[in-house]
């Protein structure tokens, strides 16, 4: 399971007047700040010139297109923490602020819905109950006696298909070298963070698709 929710991505203006800041071309520039049609505010709009620019620029090569690195991306994610293990090899160009789970663990009770457990047979959605029984008895006992020992039961028990939610802030750059290595993942998540990638605007400056 992942979703991805409250996508910002905010850096074009700066991005596209240091790409063409090598040419010193920045009076063929026609991207511009023009009112969004469907709530009236101002949005900034890439221009033809520009995205043509940008497309011969990725084309070319990484030492080309740095522009990429200058184009942010915004976004809530929650996804298993195996799947977590994996993303955090992308440690240039990424932020992340995840929820607590050393802190906050013992917050709430504990919930199937709180795994990602789409693909578990019977016997396996059995014995993850059994184990989210135990850490429940471990909770209340921690929340009642805030014996450590039971908090450890917790910790040491939470399987890797528990669900963690964390605000990431990514570059094009970094989803360019995600998607070229994750598009065909044998995990779920991967295969739906990539579609998700592919929706972003100018996805194909990520995806390489049409250039």
């Amino acid at each position: 399971m992942i979703k991805i929710e409250r996508v910002e991505i905010f850096g074009w203006e700066s991005a596209i007047r240091g790409m063409r800041n090598p040419m010193n071309s920045w009076n063929k520039s026609d991207s511009k700040y023009d009112r969004d049609e469907h709530c009236d505010d101002w949005i900034y709009i890439v221009g033809d010139n520009d995205i043509k620019l940008m497309k011969q620029l990725v084309k070319a090569g990484t030492d080309h297109s740095k522009f990429m690195r200058m184009i942010n991306v915004a976004v809530d994610i929650t996804a298993p923490m195996y799947w977590w293990k994996e993303f955090d090899c992308y440690k240039v160009g990424t932020v992340r602020n995840s929820c607590s789970t050393m802190h906050r663990i013992h917050s709430k009770k504990f919930e199937m819905s709180d795994f990602s457990s789409d693909h578990l047979d019977y016997l396996s959605q059995n014995c993850l109950q059994c184990t989210i029984d135990l850490m429940n008895r471990a909770r209340d006992e921690y929340n009642e006696t805030k014996d450590k020992d039971r908090w450890w039961q917790m910790i040491q028990l939470l399987p890797s298909s528990y669900n963690q939610k964390a605000t990431v802030q990514l570059n094009y750059a970094v989803l360019q070298n995600i998607y070229k290595s994750r598009k065909n993942h044998k995990l779920d998540e991967w295969v739906k963070f990539c579609e998700w990638i592919e929706s972003l605007k100018l996805s194909e400056l990520i995806t390489g698709e049409g250039l």
